[in-house]
């Protein structure tokens, strides 16, 4: 598995559906959590001061990587930054 540090802004409309900002949101931590269930997503923290959020996470490669953070029902409204992580010989 690979290691990928993730930086996401949200940029859901100030002006949007309150109904559908509470949808995204509530279905968003379910999928969240299946993901923390099957392994992907293994740390994540706010980002004080914004809507971002910052996650270690690991997927076999960049493409699963993607489909994962896809099936975030927040996604279209998500600015994502990855980085892929290697290990520092300190660490092996």
């Amino acid at each position: 598995m690979a290691e990928f540090l993730i930086y996401a802004d949200n940029h859901f409309p100030p002006d949007g559906e309150p109904e559908l900002q509470a949808s995204l949101r509530s279905r968003e931590r379910e999928r969240a959590g299946e993901l923390r269930a099957a392994g992907n997503l293994r740390r994540l923290w706010r980002r004080p001061g914004t809507t971002g959020w910052i996650a270690l996470w690991e997927a076999p490669d960049a493409t699963e990587l993607h489909d994962q953070l896809a099936s975030l029902p927040m996604f279209p409204y998500l600015d994502i930054t990855v980085e892929p992580l290697a290990t520092h010989p300190q660490e092996r």
